[in-house]
């Protein structure tokens, strides 16, 4: 049983309790890293731990005392994970623990825009309710979700979280088909059927090499005009600059985002200059709930204590 000297990147990306590894003779935090840092960070670390910041085969093959990499997340795509696998890096990540959180977020986008309360609270904040006749007033649609179809793009278990609360608003849910592999005991419906039957398509799969831009300006075609598009997974799942067109065309009826390519965005980023009631942008915040990120941190350290005495769980395969 090696004592491990740890080093946790970007500690300032998780808002919880951190315990320290159970065998670590060293543990040091950094608020966070920059690529240019992380040969000095992690010069003499055996397990480094990242949420955001990226580990390439660059830095790594400079670092050949490293044997461990605990992701701080469930995505890994900042992770060079074949160079990993061949020189015999674990890579561990987080699973399950933002499965109430990430769900109830997107039905939070889902109730805000289907009723429009976005639109309806700056008519109120404009002075249009106090200088109504009537004791209510209708400037915009509301819709009801019973009834209404949930299609779903990844039937992981973030997916089957919010298709059982859109089952308890009394919405049919559509998953969408796709290549293996896929979640047994699943029922899927081709993607161009969701597209068209969908009134709320929620994105709820990693983002892969097959997954980029999988919803782009063809597919938003294809949806209903009065559809939403939700997206609390990952940026690049959704082409940004077709969204903006099929908004402003009306192709769909609105949007709500967790998620953007360029995280933080910077100056520039077109979804930053959306202004418009039925468009929500939430700053990657879906997962971010006080419960889960203590669950996260938990099984953080979990991971790290299991592979340190020769029972690794979770590894990325």
């Amino acid at each position: 049983m090696a004592a491990q000297h740890v080093v946790f990147l970007d500690r300032l990306s998780l808002k919880a309790t951190v315990r320290r590894p159970a065998q670590a003779e060293s543990y040091v935090e950094h608020d966070k890293t920059s690529v240019d840092e992380l040969v000095a960070k992690l010069g003499h670390a055996t397990v480094a731990i990242t949420n955001k910041v990226p580990l390439r085969a660059s830095t790594l093959e400079q670092l050949p005392q490293l044997k461990m990499i605990a992701v701080a997340a469930t995505g890994y795509d900042v992770i060079d994970v074949p160079y990993c696998k061949a020189h015999g890096i674990a890579v561990a990540n987080i699973r399950n623990y933002a499965v109430h959180t990430v769900p109830e977020h997107a039905f939070a986008l889902i109730l805000a825009l289907r009723r429009n309360l976005l639109a309806y609270r700056a008519d109120v904040e404009a002075g249009l309710w106090q200088r109504s006749d009537q004791f209510c007033f209708f400037t915009h649609p509301i819709g009801d979700l019973h009834g209404s179809t949930l299609g779903i793009i990844g039937e992981g278990v973030l997916g089957q979280g919010t298709a059982a609360i859109a089952r308890a608003f009394g919405m049919k849910v559509l998953f969408a088909d796709h290549e293996p592999p896929k979640m047994p005991g699943v029922e899927f419906t081709p993607l161009d059927q969701v597209l068209a039957e969908s009134d709320v398509l929620s994105l709820h799969c990693p983002l892969t090499p097959s997954t980029h831009n999988v919803i782009g300006l063809e597919q938003m075609r294809r949806m209903k005009r009065t559809a939403l598009l939700i997206n609390t997974s990952r940026g690049g799942l959704v082409d940004e600059a077709a969204l903006i067109q099929a908004l402003d065309e009306g192709l769909i009826a609105g949007a709500g985002f967790d998620v953007l390519t360029t995280e933080p965005p910077r100056d520039g980023h077109p979804l930053l200059d959306v202004r418009r009631p039925n468009f929500i942008l939430t700053p990657h915040v879906a997962w971010a709930s006080d419960g889960a990120m203590q669950f996260l941190a938990d099984q953080l350290i979990d991971n790290i204590d299991a592979w340190t005495v020769g029972r690794p769980q979770h590894l990325v395969t």
